[in-house]
């Protein structure tokens, strides 16, 4: 394998991103791909002409992926993953993925809910002391994801944006938004699962 990371496509990124995101605004999307706005639409259209992607309009419209779409990204990523020579990375990644997923789950449960008297309560945030140190548990969790997930970084492209997408929700919410741990689209949960959904799909592992 290259010591150069693979480069995506960029209709496939467009195609897989929004297959791992599911239904979503364009810039949404352009986020997550870390593409413009203008780049993700045209390939979007170009998309929609090949019947992969469907746009539905209107105040709560948005983008998303035909089974015509799931079926031609399942074949692509696979392929792709072959020709790049990186199955064996994104299996380990997958697997140290597997260990580190009922903590960040855990995690999430102790910020949405809390011990009061001995009953579990939500967490209405009124406690900033409890928040920080859940919030520096996520940081703990953030720099030992970093390392199991290096390698995958390192040996495909498309997947840094994973790295720069869980990296700024945490800042986000250290910094006082806190609706990146689990509340926003972009938050650290939600990113979290679709990095999960990206590597079932990219392994063609069926979600349970």
């Amino acid at each position: 394998m290259s010591n150069l990371p693979h480069v995506t496509s960029v209709d496939l990124l467009t195609l897989h991103t929004l297959r791992c995101i599911g239904f979503v605004e364009l810039d949404r999307l352009a986020e997550a791909t870390g593409m413009s706005e203008s780049d993700v639409e045209s390939e979007l259209i170009d998309l929609a002409v090949a019947g992969l992607v469907t746009r539905t309009p209107g105040v709560f419209g948005g983008w998303g992926i035909t089974e015509a779409g799931r079926a031609a990204d399942a074949e692509r990523v696979s392929a792709e993953l072959d020709a790049a020579g990186t199955r064996d990375t994104v299996t380990k990644a997958y697997d140290g993925f597997l260990v580190l997923n009922p903590e960040l789950l855990d995690l999430c449960t102790a910020w949405q809910m809390r011990s009061a008297d001995g009953v579990v309560v939500p967490n209405e945030h009124d406690d900033p002391a409890y928040d920080a140190r859940v919030l520096d548990r996520f940081a703990d969790f953030h720099r030992r994801a970093e390392a199991t997930c290096a390698d995958l970084y390192a040996s495909m492209l498309r997947f840094r944006r994973y790295r720069t997408r869980l990296a700024d929700a945490l800042a986000q919410a250290q910094a006082g938004a806190l609706e990146y741990v689990t509340d926003d689209l972009a938050s650290y949960h939600s990113v979290w699962f679709h990095l999960h959904e990206d590597l079932l799909v990219t392994l063609g592992i069926p979600r349970h």
